[in-house]
């Protein structure tokens, strides 16, 4: 069929048969449908949605566009997690090698950051000789070796993927749910995974700023993994607030490394850490229950494993040896570091999560355009939470800049990001509810 019946079928609301959708992404992969094609797609879609069986049939078709991984001779459950993105999210740093000492295996396919949020693959590049994008290979050895491997998408994984989202980030159709799901998915199937746990982020600094967006992305994403095969489950966590104490790339790096060796655990982070662990855990069949997972990720954490093995892959992966021991020493430092200071006594009262975002954006540490250099250097750290006590001339938190100017600008929007009251504010909830196929 042509292309542009396909695309005036879906405009016109109608469902899209499986086949159909197989071959209008065979179009996209192969390039024989134009990128204006490809947008109006993407646009139809935006409008009118898809139902599961279309959403189904779309992600399945991305996944087989290009090479699907088969984990069949490894010893234990293969297993992994996404997150929809939010602030100080450093959470698959921890989480992979944590799940990977308690013997599954981890094959961690990541992505780079979007908008104001951070990418778990511009962190990992923040350590020296970490090769990122391995090939085949390399990547196998690193998860038969160490039990994980954090990388990003190579070009024979999912394919159709990167060409749609390419299209949809400059068309604004990037917010489609069953666009959000397929995308998230494809390359998820395509790693050979043989379950999945969800971290669907709502709130102030999150993509989905709505309870009911965030519950609907969920419920798509759940439904639709469930409907390709997938073993899955989702988690609904709060993002009013930066989930660690640090926002940046080789500054989350660093903060990731002292949450595995117990020099420093933000309580936020360390709350959604462990109940992801404990989801996997139990979705991959290595525990019975999520209280005996939450209490195995628990101590596997504190015994050193988890440290270790994070540390294995790293120089399985080409890294430092003795990264873990000396993360100083290779992590790149800013030049400039400028506290910002309270204008007032009281307590934390919020916080604007999206602009501390923007802040690490602004000095260098996110991407404006795709092509857009990071600075690793960069970012805040020391941010204080939600609830806690200060008095005015207090550091609410640590800019690292590349100048004294970047500094200065970077002061301003995270001062004005933060609210000061008269009156200590009730906790929120970081772990919201648990979503379960139906």
């Amino acid at each position: 069929m042509l292309p542009q019946e396909i695309i005036r079928h879906k405009r016109d609301g109608q469902r899209l048969p499986a086949a159909e959708i197989a071959a209008f992404i065979e179009g996209v992969t192969s390039g024989a449908i134009t990128d204006g094609q490809v947008a109006a797609f993407a646009m139809a879609v935006f409008f009118n949605g898809m139902n599961r069986d279309e959403a189904v049939a779309m992600t399945l078709a991305m996944r087989d566009s290009g090479d699907v991984l088969d984990w069949s001779d490894l010893p234990g459950p293969v297993t992994d997690k996404h997150s929809t993105g939010g602030v100080g999210d450093n959470v698959s740093l921890m989480l992979a090698p944590i799940v990977a000492a308690c013997g599954a295996y981890v094959p961690m396919i990541s992505g780079r950051g979007l908008g104001h949020t951070g990418g778990t693959l511009d962190k990992m590049d923040a350590i020296p000789g970490y090769v990122s994008q391995p090939d085949i290979a390399l990547f196998r050895k690193a998860v038969l070796e160490t039990g994980c491997a954090i990388i990003g998408q190579t070009a024979d994984l999912a394919p159709a993927d990167r060409r749609l989202y390419s299209i949809r980030d400059v068309t604004g159709t990037v917010e489609s749910i069953p666009l959000i799901t397929a995308s998230i998915l494809s390359k998820k199937l395509a790693a050979g995974l043989r379950s999945l746990v969800l971290d669907v982020k709502v709130g102030n600094g999150a993509f989905m700023e709505k309870s009911r967006d965030a519950t609907a992305l969920a419920n798509s994403l759940v439904e639709v993994a469930s409907g390709a095969g997938l073993k899955v489950s989702a988690l609904i966590t709060g993002m009013n607030e930066p989930l660690a104490s640090a926002a940046g790339n080789a500054v989350e790096v660093r903060n990731a490394v002292d949450f595995l060796t117990g020099r420093l655990r933000d309580h936020r982070l360390e709350d959604v850490t462990l109940a992801l662990a404990a989801e996997m855990l139990q979705s991959a069949g290595l525990v019975s229950s999520n209280q005996d997972g939450m209490r195995r990720a628990t101590e596997t954490l504190a015994s050193g494993r988890a440290a270790a093995t994070f540390a294995r892959m790293v120089t399985v992966l080409g890294g430092p040896a003795d990264f873990v021991e000396r993360p100083e020493k290779y992590l790149p430092r800013a030049a400039t570091e400028l506290a910002v200071r309270a204008s007032a006594d009281g307590f934390v009262t919020g916080i604007a999560t999206r602009d501390i975002g923007l802040a690490v954006v602004g000095l260098g540490g996110g991407r404006t355009r795709p092509d857009d250099k990071i600075d690793p250097a960069v970012g805040v750290t020391r941010l204080l939470p939600i609830g806690a006590e200060v008095q005015a001339g207090d550091t609410l938190a640590l800019i690292h800049a590349r100048s004294p100017l970047d500094a200065e600008a970077a002061v301003a929007t995270v001062l004005s990001a933060y609210a000061i009251g008269s009156s200590k504010p009730p906790a929120d909830k970081t772990v919201i509810r648990r979503i379960l196929p139906r």
